[in-house]
């Protein structure tokens, strides 16, 4: 199969999932650039209740839309980009904290997410999505529940040296509406990255179910920075 047939099928894929949850996707554009994409999705009134902020040192996290309305910050407040000079971080939890923490003290990646697992949230078992872009190199981990009944640890790592330009690959929390949600299966889906950060945004955010969709943001990262763009659906 073309790999073009790929990403026909990934995008239909998105595009046709009522409910896709969390999403990450890390390629490069096709200039050349880095480019770190991730969004939100919620079915509850607390987890529509967020937006994105992006903070005074370059990270995003997220943020109640409403705060009286916020009943439990656990798993929907935290921080999901950080970026240590030329590294950047990208998950849909807690464990950026975590993967920040190794790096400084010179630890990789993968032993960092050895330290986690998927999320306490019985019985859907929410998997942490993770990325990381080094200068000459990236990396994508999901950690999942094995099963629904009887649930360990299943850990998928991927690092790779290169990418193809105009491409990147993505990883989501579930496979769909399913109740409880099933995590999502297999390898990332190929993905196309459009020639702007903006178009990148749009692109996305217009393939996510209208329903659920919360935000997105965008990491456009050069060669000696990074610009970081965002949407929320409450504005």
């Amino acid at each position: 199969m073309r790999v073009e047939s790929f990403v026909e099928s990934s995008v239909d894929w998105l595009q046709g999932n009522p409910y896709p949850g969390r999403g990450i996707v890390m390629g490069f554009a096709p200039s050349g650039e880095r480019v770190q994409i991730y969004w939100l999705m919620g079915r509850s009134e607390n987890s529509k209740n967020r937006i994105f902020i992006q903070n005074k040192d370059g990270s995003v996290s997220t943020k109640a839309f409403d705060e009286k309305k916020l009943t439990d910050p656990s798993l929907i407040i935290y921080t999901p980009l950080r970026t240590m000079g030329n590294v950047h971080i990208i998950s849909n939890g807690d464990q950026t904290d975590t993967i920040a923490e190794f790096l400084a003290k010179g630890k990789t990646f993968e032993e960092a997410l050895k330290t986690r697992t998927y999320e306490p949230d019985a019985p859907n078992y929410t998997p942490r999505i993770s990325g990381v872009f080094y200068p000459n190199s990236y990396a994508l981990s999901i950690l999942k529940a094995s099963c629904k009944e009887n649930p360990k640890r299943e850990a998928i790592f991927i690092e790779k040296e290169a990418g193809t330009l105009g491409m990147g690959e993505m990883l989501t929390t579930y496979e769909g509406e399913e109740d409880p949600l099933v995590s999502f299966i297999g390898l990332p889906k190929i993905m196309p990255i459009k020639a702007t950060a903006q178009e990148t945004l749009e692109f996305y955010w217009n393939m996510l179910n209208s329903k659920y969709r919360v935000s997105i943001l965008v990491n456009w990262i050069k060669k000696d920075s990074n610009e970081v763009f965002i949407k929320n659906e409450h504005e």
